[in-house]
């Protein structure tokens, strides 16, 4: 097999045509070089210099050699280089997942900053539910992902994941601007008799709409449902219904009022997750971009952890 610190040392000598000059260069004794050169022609099985009193010819071998030899260490310099790189956090490959709102209203912000800060990073994006994500985050096709979890629908992480909470944003009920509730702190009993707009059967929003409704005495009447919130707070403008909508998903839109709770604030926590295991060195930075920028969305119902 070929010693790639030998075949450096003949590209030098090629390149200078002097053991002592290669030495020099490289760093070595020239004895070291002629032991080096000595050792590569035994491993390819032919003479490479033709060694006089005090000069060296290199043979045809030798020119071919050190030509395509070259173009080799350039090559695993380069990728010596993107190694160190990778190790360092500059620049390798990060999968994240995330759900629709955090999509919209988080994701963006720290995509950019991560792209600023690590131009050579190559960043994936996946967009879906929780129960989606989670686990491609176990099974290592996802890096990191952002979740959520409802007051009323609380979860358990698998003990193989590392949870940072990320912001905590209240659940607004939303109605048509010329509804009755928007000219006050609406209690949901006051609700109880309306059409409701809800996210699709199963999801953890829907759950928890059920879950508080039930607790105050009656079933939501659910007429339409969609996953996307501004579907949902077109319905809500078009006066077709009500909806309970999660802060991020909230946009105000003309002809729709929307207010917290009275006496029942309730919340989504958004959290980003990964394997504890994983040892991608992008993680921190993508964790702490997360953060920062969560930091910098406080306010308008949304709040620290």
């Amino acid at each position: 097999m070929l010693n790639p610190v030998h075949l450096r040392t003949l590209v030098e000598v090629v390149k200078t045509g002097s053991f002592a000059e290669a030495a020099r260069r490289l760093g070595y004794t020239s004895s070291a070089v002629s032991q080096q050169i000595s050792a590569f022609e035994r491993a390819v099985g032919v003479t490479l210099f033709e060694r006089e009193a005090h000069s060296i010819r290199p043979a045809s071998a030798a020119l071919l050699i050190a030509d395509r030899g070259g173009e080799l260490l350039a090559a695993f310099d380069g990728f010596e280089h993107e190694v160190k790189a990778m190790v360092q956090g500059l620049r390798g490959r990060l999968r994240i997942g995330t759900f629709p709102t955090a999509s919209s209203r988080v994701v963006p912000k720290a995509l950019a900053k991560l792209s600023a800060d690590l131009p050579d990073a190559e960043i994936l994006l996946d967009e879906a539910e929780p129960e989606d994500v989670l686990p491609l985050v176990l099974t290592g096709e996802l890096d990191l992902a952002l979740v959520y979890a409802y007051d009323l629908v609380p979860r358990t992480w698998p003990e193989e994941l590392t949870v940072v909470p990320l912001l905590e944003e209240s659940l607004l009920v939303m109605v048509p601007a010329d509804h009755s509730a928007a000219k006050n702190n609406v209690k949901l009993e006051d609700l109880k008799d309306e059409r409701w707009i809800a996210s699709r059967d199963g999801t953890s929003g829907a759950t928890c709409l059920t879950r508080l409704c039930a607790a105050s005495g009656f079933a939501p009447r659910i007429a339409f449902r969609s996953n996307d919130y501004e579907v949902v707070q077109s319905l809500v403008a078009a006066g077709v219904g009500v909806a309970l909508v999660p802060a991020l998903g909230y946009k105000a839109l003309p002809g729709t009022h929307a207010m917290p709770l009275r006496h029942k604030p309730l919340r989504r926590h958004v959290h980003v997750v990964h394997r504890t295991a994983n040892t991608n060195p992008l993680l921190r930075d993508a964790v702490n971009a997360l953060r920062e920028v969560c930091e910098n969305a406080v306010g308008g119902y949304i709040n620290p952890p």
